[in-house]
């Protein structure tokens, strides 16, 4: 058997020491340690002591107390004041306890006494200072990565706001043209300007998503969720796309498939949209199948995805690497076609933490097959049936594109155009609006109107403006006495900051770009007037749409007050659906997406209902929230821009019939 040798520690030693003699001896005791292969310097002075230190390249100092007329006690505490993590061993030819004592407060490693040097004692001392030195190197580097960690996210944010602040330009002004009766000869160009806008954005939110996930900072947030309408709001996007590229788009279901599913949504249909839009891309005749099944796998049924083309392929000597980040197909069609190479690494990751896997299968010059599987929750009890995508009047989206609204709204920003754009859309409904240039300005409106008697209904506050910024103006307004809607505009949506923003007084954040279908949501939240249904996928005409009747979800775990609750409803005309937890809310907003209002109780068993708020808030944000509680509850201060007004329990029909007159 052969006998393990220890490792020999490498150390570089620094010897602050005046005396020659006590020098050698020092060095001879070195030598003797077979345990260390050490490098020993010497120097004589605390002046030159402290140079070798600053310079960084030793990992123990043995440091003479001693030191000619003073002491090496004012090295050590000028070492350990300028950041030296060098540990320190004093040496002193005498024991003495109080200088012990006092060498250890001053940040010494050890002390020792010269003529323990040739003890074992002197090895385990400057074995203790080399694990301190090694402990303290992993934390200083551990600060260095923690610091560069948040330089990037720094400059990720700033990023972020540089970019998607001319991309509101670009992308909210095209719309407005697009919308204009004077530009029908200039429509293509338009469109062209528009689709490259929105590639730009997707690759931005690649990007960060990217960046994201490299952090482990990137959260999946499953809810139940209807795959037949996530699959036919895919389809319906892309169908479009494969037309106008001369291919056939198709979507089958290849056994009965879960009504419901509990995933993240928004993820599962950016990983779909990316993998079909590939397929299209890369497919110039010929066609794109997307087939989902139900296969068992092992202890746990699986959601499978295929998505199959007849485009150019893939080499087999890039298959392994096509999920790797900046990776694209290395050719002219590739080169043409564009992109960061971000989609299939991002798609690939999201994929893995929904618990499934990807594959591909490609031939050069016949095309693609990508197939994937995530695990779809528990479906025990779901119903199951063959996908269809007809759409249904069930289907509403119920968006409120038509508004006429009343108030007035001060937009705070320090860019004229993107003021001028959000003015135009808010001008639209009926409201007016004022403008501010910055926050000083803002401030000063603010103080005006209060004075003379009068308010802004709402002010919608860009963050990131020069000198007073909307942080700082939101504060200054809210000590004013301004009790009414603030709303922040900001390009970067880091983790927590909706929390951080309400603390400062904000009722609601916007990320950037913002969308018309964004900024009215907020419109209908906090200005008052009549909103009205316009056309829509599932139905041609809005006089199909006013003709159906109100449709409230009653959320409400007590039995019997929920089915009083339906009763009062439904004698004023209005559909109702109950729900009686948080999740039968979920399952519900899942399959329908929107109710003209929904009616929460705050109180429910399974989750808090302003978590529930949020869930809501964050998947289904075109609803509209009544808060029924049990005491006054303060829609100001909830931070949620869904949450309209409050009903105190007990809820009487006038109250309810009040609340309906307000929906027509």
């Amino acid at each position: 058997m052969t006998k393990q040798v220890k490792p020999v520690l490498q150390a570089k030693i620094l010897l602050v020491e005046d005396d020659e003699d006590d020098y050698i001896i020092t060095r001879s005791h070195l030598e003797d340690l077979t345990s260390f292969d050490s490098h020993l310097t010497w120097v004589t002075n605390s002046l030159e002591g402290l140079q070798k230190l600053t310079e960084g390249n030793f990992d123990v100092c043995l440091l003479d107390y001693q030191l000619g007329a003073e002491t090496g006690l004012s090295l050590l505490k000028q070492a350990v004041d300028s950041g030296i993590s060098t540990p320190i061993i004093m040496l002193t030819g005498q024991p003495d306890k109080q200088l012990d004592l006092q060498a250890l407060e001053y940040g010494a490693a050890d002390f020792l006494v010269k003529s323990e040097l040739s003890e074992a004692r002197f090895a385990r001392a400057i074995r203790y200072a080399l694990s301190r030195r090694e402990f303290e190197l992993e934390r200083l580097n551990r600060l260095r990565l923690e610091a560069d960690n948040r330089s990037k996210d720094r400059f990720l944010a700033h990023l972020s706001h540089e970019l998607r602040t001319p991309l509101s330009s670009i992308l909210g002004y095209t719309e407005l043209l697009l919308e204009s009766d004077h530009t029908e000869d200039a429509r293509p160009e338009l469109n062209i300007i528009l689709n490259n806008g929105k590639h730009l954005l997707s690759l931005l939110n690649d990007i960060l998503d990217l960046s994201r996930i490299t952090a482990n900072k990137l959260e999946l947030r499953p809810e139940p969720t209807s795959l037949r309408h996530l699959m036919l709001d895919i389809y319906t996007l892309l169908k479009v796309t494969a037309i106008d590229n001369g291919l056939e788009l198709t979507v089958n279901s290849l056994t009965p498939l879960p009504r419901l599913i509990t995933v993240d949504g928004t993820r599962l249909r950016q990983v779909l949209i990316n993998l079909i839009y590939n397929a299209i891309k890369f497919t110039d005749a010929g066609s794109i199948t997307v087939d989902l099944w139900m296969q068992q796998d092992a202890a746990k049924e699986m959601l499978m995805f295929r998505i199959t083309d007849t485009g150019v392929g893939i080499p087999q000597r890039q298959l392994k690497d096509i999920f790797a980040p900046f990776t694209q197909i290395e050719d002219y069609l590739t080169r043409k076609k564009g992109g960061a190479g971000l989609g299939l690494a991002i798609s690939s990751e999201l994929i893995q933490r929904m618990g499934g896997s990807i594959d591909v299968v490609s031939e050069e010059g016949k095309g693609s097959v990508f197939t994937f599987s995530l695990d779809p929750g528990d479906i025990t009890d779901t119903q199951r049936k063959p996908l269809s995508l007809e759409p249904s009047l069930n289907n509403i989206g119920g968006a409120h594109n038509k508004l006429a609204l009343t108030g007035e709204v001060l937009i705070v920003d320090d860019l004229a155009d993107l003021r001028k754009l959000s003015a135009h859309w808010i001008q639209a409904t009926g409201a007016s609006v004022d403008f501010a240039e910055n926050g000083a300005e803002a401030i000063a409106k603010v103080k005006h109107k209060i004075a003379s008697g009068s308010y802004y209904d709402l002010i919608l506050m860009d963050l990131h403006m020069p000198d007073i910024d909307g942080r700082e103006a939101t504060v200054a307004i809210r000590q004013t006495g301004y009790q009414y809607p603030v709303v922040a505009l900001t390009a970067a949506m880091a983790k927590g900051i909706r929390q951080q923003l309400t603390a400062l007084g904000f009722n609601d954040v916007l990320s950037k770009p913002i969308t018309k279908n964004q900024l009215y949501r907020a419109l209908r939240c906090y200005l008052t007037g009549n909103s009205a249904l316009t056309d829509n996928a599932a139905l041609t005409d809005t006089s199909a749409a006013d003709s159906l009747p109100l449709h409230f979800l009653v959320v409400e775990d007590d039995t019997e007050a929920a089915q009083l609750m339906q009763i009062l409803l439904e004698s004023l005309g209005v559909k109702t659906t109950l729900a009686h937890s948080a999740e039968e809310c979920m399952r519900e907003l899942a399959l329908l997406h929107r109710f003209d209002r929904i009616l929460l109780d705050l109180g429910l068993p399974d989750s808090d209902g302003l978590q529930l708020i949020e869930r809501i808030e964050h998947n289904y944000p075109d609803n509209i929230v009544i808060v029924v509680s049990g005491h006054e509850h303060d829609v100001a201060a909830s931070g949620s821009a869904i949450v309209q007004q409050s009903l105190l329990k007990p809820i009487t029909k006038q109250a309810l019939n009040r609340l309906v007159l307000t929906c027509r």
